[in-house]
């Protein structure tokens, strides 16, 4: 297994990070407080040494041709309304409804005329509790994502700032879940997810899955994520096993602890 050592913000800074065959791109959500973190690559079935809000990604795993009924399954809830940024609001208060709102807020599609720095702008300011956010940290974020969008458009043969080819996306969709810990007002949970990638109509699309910890807070009526969870999240996460990064089908998912969410939810 390899790893490489990722830099990390000062204390309330928000990042976002996945690999996605050799280009980062912004793809899963972590609000981190505190110094540096490491960020892992594990293969089939591995997993990392170490917790960290950062995502980690398989690029080379292969689902297996046999499919294994995943024991759990859930349909989380939606948002009741969508906000003025278009993301999902109004979740209910309960573990699900904390699952379901950390589930929309990595849910991203970058694509010709959406970017990731809009992307990941409207991620933190309809998600991210009121503690995280400032104008610095905003500018942080949009100077990451601008670099993540010169990564892209180098990937599919574009000169930065032009629209993407026709036909080409990158898309991230949480497919899992195991929650950490739970309570009325706070939710720790790892996230499953897959990231796709097509640089063009005619292009194959390229995918990898990855494994996020994330930590969310009720505030103000609905659940936001919060970089002061998280930090109590990775105290928690480090008293457990870090679930395998397995899709679902896999007979390693049942194993690992992963709920499997079901497309409709």
């Amino acid at each position: 297994m390899s790893r490489t050592r990722g830099t990390w913000n000062t204390r309330g800074t928000w990042l976002a990070g996945a690999a996605l065959a050799a280009v980062l791109a912004l793809t899963g959500y972590a609000v981190i407080r505190g110094g540096d973190g490491d960020s892992d690559t594990a293969g089939k079935g591995g997993s990392s040494p170490n917790v960290s809000s950062s995502p980690s990604a398989v690029p080379t795993y292969q689902v297996p041709d046999d499919w294994t009924e995943p024991d759990r399954w859930a349909a989380l809830p939606r948002g009741a309304r969508t906000d003025k940024h278009g993301s999902e609001v109004g979740f209910p208060q309960s573990t699900e409804g904390a699952l379901g709102m950390a589930a929309a807020a990595n849910r991203i599609n970058i694509e010709n005329g959406r970017s990731t720095v809009d992307e990941q702008l409207r991620i933190y300011y309809s998600y991210v509790d009121k503690a995280d956010q400032s104008s610095n940290n905003a500018k942080l974020i949009e100077q990451q994502a601008l670099q993540t969008d010169k990564n892209l458009a180098q990937q599919m043969s574009v000169k930065p700032g032009s629209p993407l080819p026709s036909g080409a996306y990158m898309r991230n969709t949480v497919i899992g879940y195991k929650v950490i810990k739970k309570s009325s007002d706070e939710v720790s949970v790892w996230l499953l997810a897959r990231v796709t990638q097509k640089n063009g109509e005619m292009a194959k699309e390229s995918s990898s899955y990855t494994r996020t910890l994330n930590a969310v807070v009720w505030e103000d009526g609905d659940w936001k994520l919060s970089g002061a969870a998280t930090t109590r999240a990775q105290q928690d996460a480090a008293m457990q096993t870090e679930p395998k990064i397995v899709a679902p089908g896999d007979e390693d998912f049942n194993d690992a602890g992963w709920t499997a969410i079901r497309e409709a939810s």
